[in-house]
């Protein structure tokens, strides 16, 4: 039985998030309704990490067994013709290798948040940044996102219904750094605790509108209290950027 790796686009404003859910529109409702309509197999399809409401990816990777041997660009193809018109897209296809799992196979996973600052709300980007009127640092925020890079305890900016074992992550990379009109945040680890990069980047914005400190934003993470974490940025802005998988065939 084949395995097939799925590098997938998609816009996450009309979804429930990404997991199914009954009765609820979702990512994963979407791309196994393809499959079905596709092989006329019915399939619990895999991957590398979950997205809330109205979170968006740009390169989220999925696996799905199917019985029969397709070609990859006809999986791919054949996809994409099903999931029309939902904004969902399969970039590319392959036949994984032996033993490959699209989310125990993942070391690191990258997200991008995108904030668009200036006066005047978007008009194309409606529901894909998240818009901040007020003049943003971002090389203040950069220098106080160092802060959170190491092994920590993440309380802070966990979610309160966040099912992990252990708030303990080990932070991999955090940048921010402005093109143009937007700040965009970068992160990336090999999990995240539910909610915790919108977490991160509502309190580096409190940094870049000179309303904290580096020095406030280590007080936080080291207060291990929810209450202490700033306002959370809302789901508009954020991208799963990517995966990186141990057998090197980074996506």
């Amino acid at each position: 039985m084949p395995r097939y790796r799925l590098l997938v686009e998609y816009d996450g404003r009309p979804f429930n998030g990404f997991q199914a859910q009954a009765g609820q529109p979702t990512v994963q409702g979407a791309i196994e309704a393809a499959v079905l309509a596709f092989s006329g197999e019915t399939v619990r399809i895999a991957a590398s990490g979950r997205t809330d409401t109205g979170v968006h990816a740009l390169g989220q990777v999925v696996h799905v067994d199917l019985a029969k041997t397709w070609p990859p660009s006809v999986v791919r193809d054949a996809l994409n013709a099903h999931l029309m018109p939902q904004p969902v897209v399969i970039l590319e296809a392959e036949v994984s290798v032996e033993g490959w799992h699209a989310r125990f196979s993942a070391r690191e996973r990258r997200y991008l948040y995108r904030i668009l600052n200036r006066r005047s709300p978007p008009a194309l980007l409606q529901g894909k940044v998240w818009h901040v009127k007020k003049a943003l640092d971002a090389d203040a925020m950069h220098e106080a996102a160092q802060r959170l890079v190491g092994l920590h305890d993440f309380t802070t900016f966990r979610d309160m219904q966040c099912q992990s074992k252990s708030p303990i992550k080990t932070l991999d990379l955090a940048t921010v750094h402005r093109e143009g009109e937007e700040v965009l945040l970068s992160f990336a680890a090999r999990s995240f605790l539910h909610r915790q990069i919108r977490s991160m980047a509502g309190s580096l914005v409190e940094v870049g509108l000179g309303r904290w400190s580096a020095d406030d934003l280590t007080a936080a993470l080291e207060a291990k209290d929810r209450k202490a974490c700033g306002p959370v940025a809302p789901a508009d802005g954020l991208y799963f950027y990517g995966v990186s998988y141990e057998d090197a065939e980074a996506k």
